[in-house]
């Protein structure tokens, strides 16, 4: 109970007074017990499946064999990695090819994998394997980016393609590839270069003579969109460092998916929510330049903020969507749809359809990593690989 006491030199105001007549009367809330499992939540969309976890290095790209072998790689951003390049083996990832050929250090850059961002099983029985050589996210190591191809009868490597040095910039980071094989004499490759300068490029080689063109540098639809600001897990995705610095998250041209006859191309900036398409017949058309070809380029729209991409064997382009832990599809109309909504999705990255008519995709975290949260790694393992029934098949590449 309050007890107002005044002296005889002092008046109390009838401000004051009703003050404390508003306080007295304010109406006491009680509030209810109740149970948080009874309260309405974010609801899940699908039915995620847990292929394996992972509780040692940060996984980036996997990719299904049509055998139904799983591979899986480990990007040497700063976690100890002690092989790029995996095999899942009894729900265990293990080196692959060998433990040789994953020592970051040794003599031949040719022969051994630096950090490797992405793998990709083809139709034909092998494994492409495409090694930045930029550990850290420092600039390549020189004649150190390529792709290697491994036979996955024999398990040996029988073709490496250095990328040449006219398509490698300072800051070039090459990101994820997809293959046609209806192309030349032995097949086309159409690598994504995601340089945290933000400004990107599409990189297209021939298989056969190991000849590469940029397309696109510098492009609107390779390069980071300067407006975007990212939301993760309710929190502005941007660079903050131990010293109290920022910087934005400026991440240029990263997924990309293949049409089923192989001649739209499918792809994305990091650092965007667009979804780009360009004729792949003019990506391959050394006579053009590069406004030439950029005049053809669709905006098909926005998606969602995207790492990976995938495309089926119906048409159907697949897009992780990263600020609301997801899997969208895009319909032939253009419309997209959300096949997997689960809070374990955390940060889809790369996506890879299996002979089975499953969609499989790693969550790794990647906002989390300490670079983003003042030096602390707010990571949680286990890193996971997941998989959904999309029942359709891969686009075929020959």
């Amino acid at each position: 109970m309050f007890r107002l006491r005044f002296s005889s030199s002092h008046v109390a105001s009838p401000v004051a007074f009703l003050a404390v007549a508003t306080l007295l009367s304010m109406p006491t809330i009680a509030l209810a017990t109740v149970n948080p499992t009874d309260q309405p939540r974010d609801r899940t969309i699908g039915t995620l499946e847990t292929v394996a976890t992972f509780r040692d290095a940060m996984p980036t790209g996997v990719t299904v064999a049509p055998s139904g072998r799983i591979f899986v790689n480990f990007p040497r951003w700063g976690d100890d990695v002690p092989f790029t390049v995996g095999e899942m083996r009894n729900g265990v990832a293990v080196p692959y090819p060998s433990v040789g050929i994953n020592r970051e250090s040794g003599d031949d850059i040719t022969k051994r994998f630096i950090s490797v961002q992405s793998v990709v099983a083809d139709s034909q029985n092998r494994l492409w394997v495409l090694d930045t050589a930029a550990p850290k996210f420092d600039p390549p190591v020189h004649g150190g980016a390529k792709l290697v191809a491994i036979d996955l009868k024999t398990n040996q490597v029988v073709k490496t393609i250095v990328f040449p040095d006219d398509v490698m910039q300072p800051r070039t980071y090459v990101n994820d590839v997809r293959f046609d094989f209806r192309v030349g004499s032995a097949g086309v490759a159409y690598v994504t270069d995601s340089s945290l300068s933000g400004i990107g490029g599409i990189i297209v080689i021939d298989l056969d003579t190991g000849h590469a063109i940029r397309r696109l540098t510098g492009d609107r639809s390779t390069s980071a969109d300067p407006s975007f600001v990212p939301v993760v897990e309710g929190e502005t995705l941007i660079g903050r460092n131990s010293d109290g610095t920022t910087s934005g998250f400026s991440v240029a041209s990263d997924g990309i998916a293949l049409s089923p006859d192989g001649k739209t191309l499918y792809y994305c900036p990091l650092s965007s929510r667009h979804l780009y398409s360009i004729s792949t017949s003019l990506l391959r058309d050394a006579s053009l330049n590069n406004s030439d070809i950029a005049s053809k380029v669709v905006d098909l729209g926005e998606k969602g903020a995207s790492d990976g991409l995938e495309a089926d064997a119906n048409g159907v382009v697949y897009a992780g969507d990263y600020e609301r832990n997801s899997i969208r599809k895009r319909t032939a109309t253009g419309e997209w749809v959300t096949i997997a909504h689960d809070p374990r999705i955390l940060w889809p990255d790369t996506m890879s359809i299996g002979p089975d008519g499953y969609l499989y995709f790693t969550a790794n975290q990647l906002h989390r990593q300490p670079g983003f949260h003042g030096g602390n790694d707010l990571r949680k393992k286990p890193y996971s690989l997941f998989r959904i029934r999309i029942d359709a098949a891969p686009a075929p590449t020959r």
